[in-house]
């Protein structure tokens, strides 16, 4: 043990299956219109992965590039937490497997199930492990492959759900760089998103109009409380990058926050809906984009199915 030090994201690295799927082809399978797609939930394209990807081997590209972009010693990796609610497979956890294909045998992995919130659940744990001194840097994984558990049955889901995979490396700091999380959840709404049999599949089930009315109360406050636990407030916020659930949560999120529609994430129109990747995946594509710079204030917040939601305030790397 070393005493309470800082923490920070020191590195980013995105992962996109190759195929993007338009409203066209999507609706061809499905009830619905490229139209009501995109007026329904503001989606126009989305990724699903190929028969040969699935959440470790897109979770082991994304932190590839994390550690290069953090110029991280793999060696000096000392845990991976991998956020997926979508691995078919329930034992064992994914994080050891993607651990060995980084050349990280050594080190300590898990899996964390918070579905849209998983990331940010993650982040705050690896902040918690690299602040009091167990690891030296900590590989956080969003990594969903929600095209297996969606059909054009059910065009409301199927309309919505992406594929992807977004990483960043998590890391001593003389300052903190990840503020601390606002965490929280309702099981008493378990079934507003769950899963569901059918015909022997496990299929995403939503109430949409619950879960938009949740998330359009509830957000606004964890928004604001997480910015005061970091020691600033809604308008010090350079970006926001909620969970892409659909532009219509976004956007109402946009008006009752009053941050800025500029400075806002809607990845969602290219990349879908993808759960526990979807805030790791618009961080990165925000940083590659060259708007945000180091050091920029980012409010992140997280979700969905649980019903969970967790936030934290970080600087940008």
């Amino acid at each position: 043990m070393t005493g309470i030090q800082g923490s920070a994201i020191t590195g980013v690295g995105i992962h996109l299956p190759a195929r993007s799927v338009g409203n066209a082809e999507l609706s061809a399978a499905t009830s619905v219109t490229p139209e009501w797609i995109e007026d329904r939930t503001g989606v126009r394209t989305r990724h699903f992965a190929a028969p040969d990807e699935d959440v470790a081997t897109m979770a082991a590209e994304a932190g590839k590039k994390a550690i290069a972009d953090a110029q991280a010693d793999p060696a000096e990796i000392d845990l991976v937490v991998l956020a997926t609610a979508t691995r078919r497979r329930r034992i064992p956890g994914a994080a050891p497997q993607v651990a060995s294909l980084l050349g990280l045998p050594a080190a300590g992995a898990f899996d964390v199930n918070a579905v849209c919130a998983g990331f940010a659940y993650s982040l705050a744990q690896a902040s918690n492990a690299v602040r009091v001194g167990e690891a030296r840097n900590v590989l956080v994984i969003g990594s969903e492959v929600t095209s297996g558990m969606i059909s054009a049955t059910r065009p409301d889901t199927y309309a919505i759900f992406g594929d992807g995979a977004g990483a960043v490396v998590v890391s001593r700091s003389p300052e903190q760089g990840i503020g601390p999380a606002v965490f929280g959840s309702d099981g008493t709404r378990a079934d507003a998103l769950a899963t569901e049999q059918e015909n022997g599949a496990d299929l995403i089930s939503m109430n949409g109009p619950a879960v938009y009315k949740w998330s359009t109360s509830a957000m606004p406050q964890v928004a604001r409380l997480a910015c005061e636990r970091a020691g600033t407030d809604l308008a010090e916020i350079d970006w926001f990058v909620p969970h892409q659930a659909n532009l219509r949560i976004i956007d109402t999120l946009i008006r009752l926050t009053g941050i800025p529609p500029e400075r806002v994430s809607r990845d969602v129109t290219a990349m879908g809906n993808t759960s526990g990747a979807s805030i790791p995946l618009a961080l990165g594509r925000l940083r590659e984009s060259g708007r945000a710079k180091p050091g920029d204030r980012v409010l992140l917040l997280g979700f969905g199915a649980g019903l969970t939601y967790a936030g934290q305030v970080v600087r940008m790397p």
